[in-house]
């Protein structure tokens, strides 16, 4: 019999808050975290609106009690931060952090090339060698992360772009259903980068506004930072502590479409949705609200809503909150999944922002104002990556 998994524990820190509390009341608020970024440099700081956290690294590292520490870029940083609230949150102790039957699964896009400038100076000799020789890489906060925590169970890091930390999340439950772990550390972080921004840009897909996904005149995503880690366990360890939620289902795709456009006919967002739906066991209309991956492109609003259509006929109450934290990348899974938890486990919805015109084609719109619901029980959350892959997950109340 399939062990069920349990959210004990939920650590974020984003644009709209330092700490789980912190976005919530934001969310509940309808409180943008976009602006124009004071922290982040770049040519495009001043030009462009970003989901920028309002903390710099020097503070994060007081916070932390890493000032004495070398070597931690601001996506090390970032991702301490949620991870140890998330542990914390959970209640875990330190033997149960070092058990082999603990797991640490995290995401990332960016990784250290948030120090793009740095990583530059070093990779062609123009610097005596800098702290961060050993921080460029995508998994280099999960080894911050395992020697901090002195974690000794397996660990990977996962890079399926905007998809990362909700395949984090799906790996870390299947783990637990398995077998083959007691509990999972999941999760992902991205900070803003060089690299990142101006990619995005010669894409042409940032918008010089806050962005507004599901609206007829929606012109591109907002780049966003975040860190965000959820802590699964298997029910016979989770016995007599606080729980979320539960992971119920999952699902992963791959369109192989295009290298940053999903396709038309949605084949990949339906079938990881069809999945997630079926794997959790329940009927299509037991989904109360749907996370949708929401950028604000005109290719991805488009095609979601297309699947959604497909697959549901009559499509849920629906919203990005992309539109608080901006695309967090690697960490949108993960933030979003807890968004999805904090509806469950308060009976509430929250709205995209900034819609103006909702696109009319399946007659429908997203959810416009916060509201509080009797019951929240079943919430499916949507991740589609660069390169056609696609994850969508499904939660679940515990009453």
């Amino acid at each position: 019999m399939m062990k069920r998994v349990l959210v004990t524990g939920m650590g974020i820190i984003s644009a709209i808050g330092e700490n789980l509390s912190e976005n919530h009341e934001s969310l509940r608020s309808a409180r943008s975290g976009i602006s124009k970024a004071t922290h982040f440099k770049s040519h495009y700081a001043g030009l462009l609106p970003f989901g920028e956290i309002n903390v710099d690294n020097e503070r994060l590292k007081q916070s932390l009690g890493l000032a004495y520490r070398s070597g931690y870029t601001r996506t090390c940083l970032l991702a301490d931060k949620a991870f140890s609230e998330a542990i914390n949150d959970a209640g875990l102790s330190r033997a149960e952090l070092s058990a082999f039957d603990t797991a640490l699964i995290s995401a990332s896009t960016v990784g250290g090339m948030c120090l793009t400038d740095q990583l530059y100076e070093d990779a062609n000799l123009k610097s005596n060698g800098s702290e961060y020789l050993n921080a460029y890489s995508c998994s280099a906060h999960t080894m911050k992360l395992t020697r901090r925590y002195q974690i000794r169970g397996f660990t990977d890091t996962i890079n399926t772009a905007c998809s990362s930390s909700a395949n984090a999340i799906m790996l870390g439950a299947r783990l637990i259903r398995s077998g083959r772990a007691k509990r999972v550390i999941v999760g992902g972080v991205d900070s803003l980068a060089k690299y990142t921004v101006n990619g995005f840009n010669a894409l042409k897909i940032l918008s010089e506004n806050p962005c507004k996904p599901f609206d007829v005149d929606r012109d591109g995503l907002n780049l966003g930072e975040a860190g965000a880690y959820l802590v699964l366990e298997s029910e016979e360890v989770a016995s007599g502590k606080k729980v979320y939620a539960a992971v119920a289902g999952y699902g992963n795709s791959n369109d192989a479409h295009h290298p940053s456009a999903m396709s038309d006919d949605a084949v990949g967002a339906i079938r990881s949705m069809r999945e997630a739906v079926e794997a959790a066991g329940i009927s299509y209309d037991q989904i109360d609200y749907v996370n949708a991956h929401g950028t604000g492109t005109q290719n991805n609003d488009e095609v979601e809503l297309y699947g959604l259509n497909k697959l549901f006929g009559q499509i849920p109450p629906f919203s990005s909150t992309k539109s608080y934290t901006g695309h967090t990348l690697g960490a949108a899974g993960a933030v979003e999944a807890i968004f999805s938890i904090l509806s469950i486990h308060h009976a509430e919805l929250f709205p995209s922002l900034h819609v103006e015109t909702p696109i009319p084609t399946y007659q429908t719109s997203p959810i416009a104002v916060y509201t509080k619901k009797e019951k929240v029980n079943y919430v499916l959350s949507n991740s589609f990556g660069f390169g056609g892959n696609c994850t969508s997950l499904v939660f679940a109340g515990m009453n």
